[in-house]
């Protein structure tokens, strides 16, 4: 399978819980954290919901 690196850019000050939960799942948090994720459509719709948080690399 291939790989998915996401990076957060931006806070989850302001933001609905459930994009917080979105991060979390993900493995982020904390801005600058990256994460090395396996792609398959569960987590291409989770980047989905928060894309405006986040870069995928």
């Amino acid at each position: 399978m291939s790989k998915i690196v996401v990076k957060q850019v931006k806070s989850t000050i302001s933001r609905p819980e459930s994009q917080v939960k979105i991060l979390k799942a993900l493995g982020l948090g904390k801005l600058g954290k990256k994460k090395e994720l396996t792609d398959c459509p569960v987590v291409r719709g989770m980047i989905t919901k928060v894309k405006h948080l986040i870069t995928v690399e």
